[in-house]
C-alpha cells in the first residue's frame, strides 16, 4: 500500500490517517473475530472431559436444559478413568459438532442484527459494539460449569463475530479505492487466520488440558479495549454519511426485509449460497482436522491438535490474503469455480489417503488451509459488490452470516455422521468434502462484477 503521504484523501473528507485506522480497526476486529471462531476447535475436547470428569455429561445423546440453570446440582461424578475416557471419547464429537453450531447460528443472527445497526445508525457504532460484545461474553465463559451453560454462552458471543463482518467489510470497501479493494479484501480476508495462527500458537506452548482450558476464554476477552479505542478514534464511512445527508435519505433508508424482497431478493440467495460453501467448507470438513489430529496423535503428543490449528491457518493466511488478488486477475466467477474444484481435490485426498500419523499430513493441511480460504479473500471483495450503498452492510451481512445457519446444520450433521461412523473423521469428511462440488455449480449463476465499480 502507499505511504499515508502519498496516499490521497477521499473524495468525500477522509484523510488519509482516517482511512487508514479504518482499515486498522477492520482488520485488528476481524483478527480477534478469529480467535473467536478457534476457541472451540482447541477447547472443546478438553471442556467435554472436565464437564464428563463433574457428572455434566453423560451418555444420553440430547441435551439437559435444567443444566442451564447457575445453581444446578451435579450427579455422582464417574468413579473411574476409563469410564470418563469412555464417555468422552462418545460425545467429544457431539458437543463439537454443538459447540461450533451454537457459534454459527449466533454470527448468523448477528450478522442480521448488526448488519441493520451498521446501515441505520453508522459502521463504526456497529463495528465497535461488536468487538466489545464478542469479548465480553468469551470473558463470561470462564465461569460455565455445564456444556449446555457453555453452548449457550457460544451463541451470545458469536453475535458480536457476526456482526464484525458486515460493518468491519463495508467500512473498509467504503473507505478505499477500487484500485486498492484487491489488497484490502485479501487483508482483512487473511487477518481472521492470524488470530487463529496467534491463538493456536499461544495453545501450542501453553497446554489446553481438562485441567487448564478456561484460561484461553480470559484471552479472548482482551480485545474489549479494541472495541472501545473504535468508538473514540475510527471516523465514519464518508459514503454513509453522504447518504444520510441526501435530502432523500429517509426515503433511501431500507428495513431488513428489503433484502429479502425484489429487486434484491436473487443478490441475496446466491450470497447467501456462495458465502454459505466455504463457511460449511470450512466448519464441516477442514476444521474437523482438529479433532482428527487430537484422536490419533494427542496422547503422545498433547500439541498435536494445535499444531494442526497453525497449519491449517497459516496457510488460510496466506490464502486469504491473495483471495482478492486472484478474483481481479482472473475474474469473479472463474476463481470462485477454481478454488472450489481445488478444495475438492485436496480435501478428499486427505481423507482418502492419509491420517494425522502419515509424513504427509502436515503438508496437506497447509495446503488444503491455503486453498480452501482463498475464498475468505475472494468474499469481501465480491459480496460488497452485489449490493447498493443503502443495503451493503445488511446485504453482506445476510449473504455472508446466513449461510452460517446452513453451515451450522451442515456442522450437526457431520457430528452425528462422524458418531454414526463410530468416530471415523476420515470417513465422514470424505462425505461432507462435497460440499466444494455443489460451488462448482452455484457460481454459474451469479453475476460477474470484474471490473465494475460498486453500485451507489
Amino acid at each position: 500500500m502507499p505511504t499515508t503521504d502519498a496516499l490521497p484523501d477521499h473524495p468525500l473528507g477522509l484523510t488519509a490517517t482516517g482511512r487508514y485506522l479504518i482499515l486498522a480497526a477492520a482488520f485488528l476486529g476481524w483478527m480477534f473475530s478469529g480467535v473467536q471462531l478457534t476457541l472451540m476447535n482447541l477447547a472443546s475436547g478438553a471442556a467435554t472431559t472436565e464437564f464428563a470428569r463433574a457428572g455434566t455429561i453423560d451418555d444420553a445423546p440430547g441435551l439437559s436444559w435444567r443444566r442451564l440453570s447457575p445453581v444446578y446440582q451435579h450427579p455422582s461424578a464417574p468413579t473411574s478413568a476409563d469410564e470418563v475416557k469412555e464417555i468422552a471419547k462418545r460425545q467429544t464429537p457431539r458437543w463439537y459438532a454443538r459447540f461450533n453450531s451454537a457459534f454459527l447460528m449466533g454470527a448468523a443472527c448477528g450478522g442480521l442484527i448488526f448488519g441493520w445497526i451498521g446501515d441505520r445508525f453508522g459502521r463504526v457504532k456497529a463495528m465497535g459494539l461488536s468487538i466489545v460484545w464478542y469479548s465480553l461474553f468469551a470473558g463470561v465463559t470462564y465461569f460455565v460449569t455445564t456444556p449446555e451453560q457453555l453452548l449457550l454462552l457460544r451463541f451470545i458471543s458469536a453475535l458480536g463475530v457476526g456482526g464484525m463482518w458486515p460493518s468491519g467489510v463495508s467500512l473498509a470497501s467504503e473507505a478505499w479505492s477500487d484500485v486498492s479493494r484487491p489488497l484490502l479484501s485479501g487483508l482483512i480476508g487473511a487477518s481472521a487466520n492470524f488470530g487463529i495462527v496467534l491463538m493456536s500458537w499461544i495453545t501450542k506452548q501453553y497446554f489446553v488440558t481438562p485441567d487448564s482450558w478456561r484460561w484461553i476464554m480470559l484471552v479472548a476477552a482482551a480485545p474489549v479495549v479494541l472495541g472501545i479505542l473504535v468508538w473514540c478514534v475510527v471516523p465514519e464511512s464518508p459514503s454513509w454519511l453522504a447518504a444520510k445527508a441526501r435530502p432523500s435519505a429517509k426515503a433511501e433508508a431500507l428495513p431488513l426485509s428489503a433484502v429479502f424482497r425484489p429487486p434484491l431478493l436473487k443478490l441475496t440467495l446466491l450470497g447467501i449460497a456462495l458465502g454459505a460453501i466455504p463457511l460449511l467448507g470450512g466448519w464441516g470438513v477442514t476444521s474437523w482436522l482438529i479433532p482428527w489430529s487430537d484422536q490419533v496423535l494427542g496422547a503422545a503428543k498433547p500439541d498435536a491438535k494445535a499444531l494442526t490449528s497453525i497449519l491449517r491457518a497459516t496457510g488460510g493466511a496466506l490464502g486469504s490474503l491473495i483471495g482478492g488478488w486472484l478474483a481481479n486477475l482472473f475474474g469473479r466467477r472463474s476463481t470462485y469455480f477454481m478454488i472450489s474444484l481445488l478444495t475438492l481435490g485436496a480435501s478428499e485426498f486427505i481423507y482418502f489417503q492419509l491420517d494425522p500419523s502419515h509424513s504427509l499430513f502436515s503438508p496437506m493441511v497447509f495446503v488444503v488451509g491455503f486453498i480452501s480460504t482463498i475464498f475468505f479473500g475472494w468474499l469481501p471483495l465480491y459480496l460488497p459488490e452485489l449490493f447498493p450503498t443503502a443495503a451493503r452492510a445488511t446485504g453482506t451481512g445476510v449473504s455472508f452470516n446466513f449461510g452460517r445457519i446452513l453451515t451450522a446444520i451442515g456442522v450437526l450433521g457431520t457430528g452425528t455422521l462422524t458418531a454414526a461412523f463410530g468416530g471415523d473423521y476420515a470417513a465422514a469428511g470424505r462425505v461432507t468434502s462435497l460440499v466444494y462440488a455443489f460451488g462448482m455449480v452455484v457460481i454459474l449463476f451469479a453475476p460477474d462484477t470484474t471490473g465494475r465499480k460498486m453500485r451507489e
